[in-house]
């Protein structure tokens, strides 16, 4: 998709900042916010209802607004009263209105990754709705492998989404999470995501889809779409962007890595969309791919929702592609592979030359507005008056509430990641470090924070005015921009460490070197950045302590190295409160607890592998390296699930089985052929639901401060050719206070954990000696087939 360019502003400063002018300027903010309030309209205008408005003679008696009917036999008469040339009309995403059945228009295209954006045209800001609360970036929250929290923030965009689209400012459809997963580091939207593991993605999706629709019987509160399906993690690199790439991608590696995420945010999460993406995989474009669509999404994951495109592909495919030689075939293989709406205008203008030609028929249109209609009843659009409806009675006072922006900070605490601490630098003291000096280009930075696919938040603070709060603060940006192309300004940012007691660099990236559209072509920091950190670092009185700002991964190998670099902490886009939180956890007020949701390579990785190549697994005749921690066993700067805390944890095994059987539910005299056994039993052939087991672990804090602990558990397979050496199955988030202990249960699901997928995309259970690594312990059991 197409986003609007976000402006940045910036306020420079450049004389000492104290606690008592910060008081001051909160105080003013706080008498600004008052005015504002008071100013503000005491009434605000309720959305007319979308269709069957009990106040209209025109539809009382039509028997698709009947409540009390069941949905399947509403949307079947609803459908059966449109023409052809009204129907083609809701196929896009701006769908027309049908006047004479009571139908208003309505607008598809909202978005709400991290928080409702206005991005798409369906949401707008202004009057009683002037912002939404804009949490982290996607991949900072995924630092927290807390999926309760997920599912939470899930909730109160959708509180949000609600309460505007009641305020006619927003609609119903949200066309997020992203959920591709982080392949490739130069990736420009890889910050979208939750990162490089397939499992921990599919459980992302699930719980932020859970607290976005409500998930209430049929109900939704708002519906979700996790896209870009699929094989989709490529902008634009090297002369190749997503309008032309075909991935060409094994059976083995979509089934273990590409599909995961997506069937997780189906068949858990109960998702109501599924957005397909502009690359072509294996020759075939994804929205026109029936294999993709209509035989796993819907055959084997059984989508109870509707496919879109993503925007202006099906215009993409014959256009750009030309994957088909007329416009009409191209709108009738897409309605035929199972997309039901067009994100763009291209089906408005074909569909009805396509079935005039005898290419498709009409009912495939019916069978692609029974899906759409199925969600919009779905979410109560045809049930009249909204503000009698469930959440009718949202308005503005539930955006940007301070609960609301509270979870915000939060979420930006939880997903800081701590990454050195050398001497234990950090945490600063307020009593010690009484005035600190902070430089870097991204020290005072707003909207920067809230990455892409952002909305207009409720408001700022940056990592100077939060640093502020704990002490006097001196700025200087040094650079002018993160591409920092020129060095005229690193005197003054050196005079101003030399005199602090300690010195905070916040440097990294933004949307100007990594966004939709833009991938990156290497790993190090932009223009002149290092230079900057390592000089000031060599004349800073105090401990130097750089934070990184960006949603890919860095090689900053030189300050992990640097001994006068005493700590380094990755923030990500920490959303609206991402300067509150940064200050917290380098003044101790919160105890870091986030692990990097992906690997950190050099910069000579990237040199090894072409963005354009798909495959996971290494081949080392071919010199080429492997992606992600799972098939990746280069040298790195920081690992997948890597991340420090102020205190120190003691793990320790309760429980953990030894033996396991694993029930074979079918064709079990095939496998007393040891050969067939020897290979691994196929997954469809297993009773699941019987094959499970708990991991019991104590987590002892032995440190002298509170902590909350990330318990990340690993499965490593038997040797073969097939398996990554270990793969995440579990993780749980627990806070332990000093001194104390708690036990944590991890479920494992043998055919989903403990599986591993052949080349021919066959997904496999090992039998023989697998190993569990339980945060630093490994326990070893054996699977054995019991055949019944």
């Amino acid at each position: 998709m197409v986003r609007r360019k976000l402006l940045t502003t910036t306020t420079k400063l450049s004389l000492p900042h104290t606690p008592a002018a910060a008081k001051a300027n909160a105080k003013a903010a706080l008498s600004l916010l008052l005015l504002l309030l008071l100013l503000a309209p005491t009434s605000w205008a309720a959305r007319v209802p979308f269709a069957c408005d009990p106040r209209s003679g025109l539809t009382r008696g039509l028997r698709f607004c009947r409540v009390a009917l069941p949905i399947h036999v509403r949307v079947r008469d609803l459908i059966g009263q449109l023409t052809l040339q009204e129907k083609i009309r809701l196929l896009v995403n701006n769908a027309a209105a049908v006047p004479r059945l009571g139908i208003q228009g309505y607008e598809w295209w909202s978005e709400a990754l991290h928080g409702v954006s206005n991005v798409g045209p369906g949401t707008r800001f202004g009057g009683a709705f002037p912002g939404a609360t804009s949490f982290p970036q996607v991949i900072t929250t995924a630092a927290s492998f807390n999926s309760s929290l997920w599912e939470e923030i899930g909730r109160v965009v959708s509180d949000e989404a609600r309460a505007m689209y009641n305020g006619g400012m927003a609609g119903l459809t949200y066309w997020s999470p992203n959920v591709n997963v982080f392949r490739d580091p130069r990736w420009g939207r890889g910050q979208e995501t939750p990162g490089e593991d397939p499992v921990m993605a599919g459980k992302y999706a699930a719980s932020y889809v859970r607290g976005l629709q409500g998930n209430v019987g049929n109900r939704l509160k708002v519906a979700a779409s996790c896209k870009h399906y699929t094989a989709y993690d490529l902008d634009n690199w090297n002369g190749v962007d997503r309008y032309h790439f075909n991935a060409r991608v094994s059976k083995q590696d979509l089934e273990d890595t590409y599909n995961v995420p997506f069937k997780a945010c189906v068949v858990d999460g109960k998702v109501a969309s599924v957005m397909c993406s502009y690359n072509q995989v294996n020759g075939v474009p994804t929205c026109a791919d029936p294999n993709l669509l209509k035989n796993t999404i819907r055959g084997q994951w059984h989508l109870n929702g509707y496919i879109v495109s993503d925007c202006d592909s099906v215009g993409v495919l014959y256009e750009n592609q030309h994957y088909t030689t007329t416009p009409e075939d191209a709108a009738a293989d897409t309605i035929r592979a199972g997309l039901d709406l067009d994100c763009g205008p291209f089906l408005a203008v074909h569909t009805e030359a396509a079935i005039r030609g005898g290419k498709m028929a009409e009912a495939e249109v019916d069978l692609a507005l029974a899906n759409t209609i199925t969600v919009q009843m779905r979410l109560g659009m045809f049930d009249g008056e909204p503000s009698a409806q469930p959440y009718g009675n949202l308005g503005p006072r539930d955006v940007c509430t301070p609960a609301h922006q509270q979870l915000a900070l939060e979420a930006a605490r939880q997903g800081i990641v701590l990454l050195k601490n050398q001497g234990q630098a950090l945490p600063l003291s307020a009593r010690r470090h009484r005035l600190v000096a902070v430089i870097g280009p991204n020290s005072d930075v707003t909207v920067t924070m809230i990455g892409n696919y952002a909305g207009v938040a409720c408001g700022y603070t940056s990592p100077f005015q939060g640093i502020g709060r704990y002490s006097r603060t001196v700025h200087q940006p040094g650079c002018v921009g993160v591409a920092c192309t020129s060095n005229q300004l690193f005197g003054r940012a050196e005079v101003a460490a030399r005199h602090a007691d300690a010195t905070v660099l916040v440097m990294g990236l933004d949307q100007s070197i990594e966004a939709e559209f833009r991938d990156r072509t290497g790993l190090l920091l932009p223009g002149h950045q290092q230079e900057l950190v390592s000089r000031v670092a060599m004349a800073s009185r105090g401990p130097t302590i750089l934070v990184l700002m960006s949603g890919g991964p860095i090689d900053v190998s030189f300050a992990k190295n640097d001994p006068r670099v005493a700590a380094i902490v990755w923030a990500g886009y920490p959303g609206q409160a991402g300067g509150q939180a940064i200050a917290d956890v380098l003044f101790g007020t919160v105890n870091p607890g986030g692990k990097l949701p992906v690997t950190w390579y050099p910069q000579e990785y990237v040199a090894k592998v072409p963005m354009t190549n798909m495959n996971m697994r290494a081949n080392p005749a071919k010199g080429y390296p492997g992606r992600t921690y799972r098939f990746y066993k280069g040298p790195v700067v920081y690992p997948f699930g890597y991340g420090m805390s102020y205190t120190s944890y003691r793990h320790s095994l309760v429980k953990a089985p030894t033996q396991v059987s694993v029930p074979v539910a079918s064709l079990s005299a095939a496998y007393r052929n040891s050969s067939l056994l020897s290979a691994g039993i196929r997954a469809a052939h297993v009773n699941c639901d019987a094959a499970s087991l708990g991991i019991h672990v104590n987590i002892e804090n032995t440190g002298s401060m509170d902590g909350t602990h990330t318990l990340l558990v690993f499965s490593g397979p038997p040797e073969g050719k097939w398996s990554p050496a270990r793969q995440l199955i579990g993780f749980e988030k627990v806070h332990v206070s000093a001194g104390s202990q708690r036990r944590v249960r991890i479920d494992v699901r043998v055919c989903e954990h403990l599986s591993v997928v052949d080349e021919f995309g066959i997904r496999r259970i090992p039998i023989g000696e697998h190993k569990l690594h339980v945060g630093d312990l490994e326990h070893s059991m054996t699977l054995q087939a019991n055949l019944g």
